[in-house]
């Protein structure tokens, strides 16, 4: 039986720190929070691995790594109020829970949602709404975000109508792009119009269900 405990060292040790994030209180949270538990029973023995695990509808649970410096970028000081589009199995909800003053967390697929309901509770988050949805253009009703955090990618880069839901000086994490070469991306808005983008490393991840798509081409 794998010790969960040594291997969630390790990932820290290993994957995370090696990947430049030095965030002390994003490496606490990813320390602290149990991944195994947010793994689907089929592959947990892959729960601390350096690789993104298979969920439902052709999505993906974000490598460890990938998750740290997502954390990292947002550069939450545990005041902000974060939207997370694409709550998944809940891991990157509870790193947030963590580090954010409150979070929304906005899932497409039912079923998914409610075994992350099923693990979030498992560990009493009290700063956190989950909500079923589609939130790829964002959730207004919660809005204006200090942070959001986009778990899937956009082909077609990120709709103006999400940004729009950040707050003077709110960051946005992203990925963008078409195979095999996306972007992961930090938005600042900085006025009523004004953003500025980042790009911060190459990776690969399953566009949001319903984002807009390339059009095929057709002879």
């Amino acid at each position: 039986m794998m010790n969960f405990q040594i291997a969630r060292s390790n990932m820290v040790a290993q994957q995370i720190r090696p990947w430049q994030v030095f965030d002390n209180n994003v490496l606490m949270a990813l320390s602290q929070i149990q991944r195994e538990n947010f793994t689907p029973k089929a592959f947990i023995n892959l729960a601390y691995s350096d690789t993104d695990i298979p969920l439902p509808e052709g999505q993906t649970m974000l490598s460890p790594k990938m998750v740290g410096r997502a954390l990292q970028t947002l550069k939450l000081t545990g005041q902000e109020k974060v939207l997370e589009v694409g709550t998944g199995t809940g891991y990157v909800s509870a790193c947030l829970t963590k580090l954010a003053g409150s979070v929304v967390s906005i899932e497409i697929q039912p079923a998914l949602l409610m075994q992350a309901e099923k693990n979030l509770n498992a560990i009493n988050c009290r700063n956190l709404i989950l909500e079923q949805g589609d939130a790829v253009m964002g959730w207004e009703a919660h809005a204006p975000y200090d942070a959001i955090i986009v778990t899937g990618s956009y082909p077609l880069g990120v709709p103006e109508k999400i940004c729009s839901q950040l707050n003077i000086s709110g960051r946005l994490f992203a990925i963008v792009g078409v195979a095999p070469t996306m972007q992961a991306i930090m938005i600042e808005r900085h006025g009523k119009s004004h953003y500025t983008t980042n790009t911060l490393f190459e990776t690969v991840v399953p566009a949001l269900i319903h984002a807009p798509q390339p059009k095929k081409f057709q002879f």
